[in-house]
Parts: structure tokens; C-alpha cells; sequence
């Protein structure tokens, strides 16, 4: 299974940037598919995932609010809506498949990561 994630940027606070993942294997569309973010000197923490279906959205309580996560099954990709962003956003998003966890050990595969950079 091969992640490739997309969509960062700079954005000033209060603003909207939307993340993509898409991924590609034969076995792909069997995985849950989180996101997380590490901003520097910090740990990766998770953010959201969503199974393979498409259903049971989950999100941490620091976006729960503002961010939204979606599939597209077709396209095997997933799609991360981040509204009203906060200094505190700042990090790198990865995206990773695996099962449906917000444990970042248990996702065997990840993406390369994609800046997204809040300006106060």
C-alpha cells in the first residue's frame, strides 16, 4: 500500500485548507485511514481517521468542531476539511492506513507527510 498526502500550505488563522490521501495496492481500500500531525519538538499525535467503509468518523478533541474527514471509496482517497485553523495547527500531516485506531503504532503504512503552516 502506497499513501501519498497533499494539499498543505500557509494559511492565515481562521482560514481553510483541505488535505488529500491517496492511496494506491491491491489491498488498499481494507484499511482504516488516519490522520496524524507532529509539529517540531512534539510527538506525532492523532488527528481523525475513518474506516474503510467510509463511516464512524473519529476525531481528537483538539479539531473535533473544525476538521472534517471523508472517503471517497471510488477514488480511494481521504480527504481532511480543516476549517477555522489555529496558530496551534501547525504541524506535518501524515496519513496512514492500518486498522481502525487512534494508536500510531498499529498503522502499517504511512504517507511522506504535508506542511500546513498557520499564520497568526
Amino acid at each position: 500500500v502506497q499513501l501519498q498526502a497533499s494539499g498543505g500550505g500557509l494559511v492565515q488563522a481562521g482560514g481553510s485548507l483541505r488535505l488529500s490521501c491517496a492511496a494506491s495496492g491491491r489491498t488498499a481500500h481494507s484499511y482504516a485511514v488516519g490522520w496524524f500531525r507532529q509539529a517540531p519538538g512534539k510527538e506525532r499525535e492523532f488527528v481523525s481517521q475513518i474506516s474503510w467503509r467510509g463511516d464512524n468518523p473519529d476525531y481528537a478533541d483538539s479539531v473535533k468542531g473544525r476538521f472534517t474527514i471523508s472517503r471517497d471509496t471510488a477514488q480511494n482517497t481521504v480527504y481532511l476539511q480543516m476549517n477555522s485553523l489555529k496558530p496551534e495547527d501547525t504541524a506535518v500531516y501524515y496519513c496512514a492506513a492500518g486498522p481502525y485506531s487512534r494508536q500510531r503504532n498499529t498503522f502499517r503504512y504511512w504517507g511522506q507527510g504535508t506542511q500546513v503552516t498557520v499564520s497568526s
